[in-house]
Parts: C-alpha cells; structure tokens; sequence
C-alpha cells in the first residue's frame, strides 16, 4: 500500500497508527537511503554521493533498494510504502518492477486537506529560542503569547513555517501528485480520506479502508 498526504496533513501521525494497528511494514525512503549507506550495499555506495549532497537519489537506485526490502520477512505480510512514489514516473517505474515481479499496488490511501486547512497547520508554528519547545498558535498555544511556558524565553517563527513559505511547499507538492493521485484513480487504486477530521477519526477510516476488500 502506499500512503499519500500533502506537507501538515498529518501522514506521520497516521503511518504510525496503520502499522501499530495491522503489523504492516512501514518502509520510507530515508529509512531506505540510510540503512544502504550504512550496511554499505552496492545500491548504498552508488546513492551516497546523491543523499550527502541533498540531491535526489535517482529513481533506478530507489527502486532497487525498495525492492531488496520487500524481500525481507518483515514484508510478507504486505508493507506501507511513505514517501515513494513521489511522482507519476516514479509510479509508472515502481508499477513495471513489481509487475515483474508479479505484484502490484493494493491500494492507495490518500489524506485529503484543503489547502487553506494545510497552511493554517504548517503556519502556525512557533519555537522557543531558548529551550526549543514548540507551539501552535491554534493546537498548542502558549499561556502567553510569544513567551515559552518552560523557560520563558522568546518564541519566533522559522523562515518555513511562515505563510507564504508554507504555501509554496504546498504549490511544489501538489504539482507533483496531482497526477499521481489521477493515476491511481483511473487504476482503482485510490482511496480518499477525509483529513479535517480529529486524528482518531482520520485513523479509523484508513484502518476501514485497508479492511475493506
């Protein structure tokens, strides 16, 4: 299964509940990367010199690594892929490996939240200068504000968690996975969710929508 949701939609949160609550593996790509580089795998050498520079390792490599995973036995049951694909190549290129392999994408899982929704979550962000507690100014404000309840110290706002930063990390996501997301569709792959709800909410229908057959 892969699980798709836009920056501050709350994919962490829920990756964590799916595989506490069905066993499945939860396989993201930095986990892949890493774990590579540090076993020191053929497919990791070659990866390396793409991760430590903060460029994009290319999809070939990434496939190959999440390939070897899935042959681990922690994956035989099925696994969560988060974070890949991230684009329609790279979903058209991880569909052609697994159908050679005789597999394929079960299903899509996918958090939708209104873009209005997802910048009042990533915008409101605010970090204490001092002790480096976080706060939301809607979710989890300070007693005070602009003073941190721990230490008291100064609260600011981070270049990227400003407004207009926040939308332009939603601007360069969208532009990727909207065809993503009409790929699945058209495949009948897709399952949508609705993200606004409280997160026991959010979880209960993506647990409902794994289970259905």
């Amino acid at each position: 299964m892969v699980l798709l949701g836009a920056p501050g939609a709350g994919k962490g949160t829920q990756a964590a509940l799916i595989t506490k609550e069905t066993g499945l593996a939860h396989i993201t790509t930095g986990e892949l990367f890493r774990e590579n580089i540090r076993k020191g795998t053929p497919l990791g050498q070659k990866a390396k010199p793409y991760y430590d520079a903060g460029q994009l390792v290319p999809d070939e490599l990434t496939i190959g690594m999440l390939l070897a995973r899935l042959g681990e036995d922690d994956c035989a049951r099925g696994c969560l892929l988060d974070g890949f694909p991230r684009n329609l190549e790279q979903a058209r290129a991880l569909d052609q490996a697994l159908s050679q392999r005789g597999t394929e994408i079960g299903k899509v899982l996918y958090i939708k939240v209104p873009n209005e929704e997802l910048i009042a979550r990533l915008s409101g962000r605010w970090t204490c200068r001092q002790c480096g507690a976080v706060y939301h100014e809607r979710n989890q404000p300070p007693r005070s504000p602009g003073v941190c309840d721990q230490c008291g110290g100064e609260l600011y706002q981070r270049d990227d968690d400003r407004p207009e930063v926040a939308r332009q990390r939603l601007d360069v996501y969208f532009q990727n996975t909207a065809p993503l997301i009409d790929y699945y569709r058209e495949r009948r792959r897709l399952v949508e969710v609705e993200g606004q709800q409280d997160i026991d909410s959010v979880g209960r229908d993506l647990l409902a929508a794994i289970k259905d057959p």
